[in-house]
C-alpha cells in the first residue's frame, strides 16, 4: 500500500513545514501584509485541503498566519475581476469544495489565530477542531457591508455554535467579535498572548498528535457529521444568493466607497 504525504512545493501564499508529527501551515501572503484572499491564495487554501485528506506522514495540523493578520478576508481589488456568470460559477464551486475538503480532512486541524481573521478567513478558523486566539485578534464576517452575502461557510458554522439570534447580531452588522468575547460565547477553546500563542498551539497539536490516530480522526469526523448537516441546510444558498450580490448595484458602490473613503449609500438593488 503506497503512501501519501502533502507535497510542500508550489505554494507562493502558504509555507509549509513539519515539527515532528505536527504539519505547520502558515498563511504567509507573498503580496499582501493581511493575508487577502484573493485567485492565488484562494486556489492555495483549495489545493491545501484536498491535499491533506490523503496525508499519511502528520498525525496533526497546525493552521496559522504571519504578519498582523491570520487572514484579513477578501481582497477588494481581485473583487471586480469576477465580472461574468462564468468567472463566478467557477468561484462558487471551487469555494464550496474548499470548505467540503476542509471537514473531510481527517487528522485534527489546531487553529492559531495571530491577529484578525476575517470573512474566509473566519469561517476557515471556525471550521477547525481547535482554535486558540492571540490576544487582541478579532473574529468576522463582514460579507454585508460590502453589499454581498456570508457565502462561504459563515452562515452555517456561526448559528451552529452561537444559535441563530446571536449569529444574526454578527452576521448582519459585520461587526468584529473580540478574543475575549469569542472566548466567553464558544467560539474558540482560548486566548493567548500573542508571544505564547504559537507554542501553545503548537503544544497542543502535538498532544492531539500523540494520541491514538484512528480514534482521534474517527471521532473527527463522527463530529463533523454535525457541521455537515448545518452545511447542507445553508450553503449552497447563501453561495447562489452571494453570487446575485456580487453582481449587485449595492456591492459596486460598496467597493466604490472604500476606494473613496466615504459611507456607502445603498439602495437595494
Amino acid at each position: 500500500m503506497s503512501s501519501s504525504t502533502l507535497d510542500a512545493s508550489g505554494f507562493q501564499a502558504l509555507h509549509i513545514d513539519r515539527l515532528g508529527d505536527v504539519l505547520r501551515v502558515t498563511v504567509d501572503h507573498p503580496t499582501s501584509r493581511l493575508n487577502a484572499v484573493d485567485g492565488l491564495l484562494h486556489g492555495e487554501l483549495a489545493r491545501l485541503f484536498r491535499e491533506l485528506k490523503r496525508e499519511d506522514e502528520a498525525r496533526a495540523v497546525l493552521l496559522t498566519g504571519r504578519g498582523p493578520a491570520f487572514s484579513a478576508g477578501g481582497d477588494f481589488d481581485w473583487f471586480p475581476s469576477l465580472d461574468d456568470v462564468a468567472k463566478l460559477d467557477h468561484l462558487r464551486r471551487d469555494a464550496k469544495q474548499l470548505i467540503w475538503d476542509l471537514l473531510d480532512v481527517e487528522l485534527p486541524i489546531v487553529a492559531a489565530l495571530n491577529g484578525p481573521a476575517i470573512g474566509l478567513g473566519a469561517s476557515l478558523a471556525l471550521l477547525c477542531d481547535t482554535i486558540f486566539m492571540a490576544e487582541g485578534a478579532t473574529l468576522a464576517d463582514p460579507h454585508v457591508r460590502v453589499g454581498i452575502v456570508a457565502g462561504d461557510g459563515g452562515t452555517a458554522i456561526w448559528p451552529l455554535v452561537l444559535g441563530p439570534a446571536r449569529a444574526k447580531r454578527y452576521l448582519l452588522t459585520g461587526d468584529p467579535v473580540t478574543a475575549v468575547e469569542a472566548e466567553r460565547m464558544g467560539l474558540v477553546n482560548g486566548v493567548l498572548p500573542p508571544e505564547r500563542l504559537g507554542e501553545e498551539a503548537l503544544a497542543f497539536a502535538q498532544k492531539l498528535a500523540a494520541a491514538a490516530p484512528l480514534a482521534v480522526r474517527y471521532t473527527k469526523l463522527s463530529v463533523n457529521k454535525l457541521v455537515k448537516d448545518a452545511l447542507n441546510v445553508s450553503f449552497d444558498t447563501s453561495t447562489a444568493l452571494e453570487l446575485v450580490t456580487l453582481q449587485s448595484e449595492d456591492h459596486d458602490e460598496a467597493l466604490a466607497a472604500i476606494r473613496e473613503k466615504r459611507t456607502p449609500r445603498f439602495r437595494g438593488r
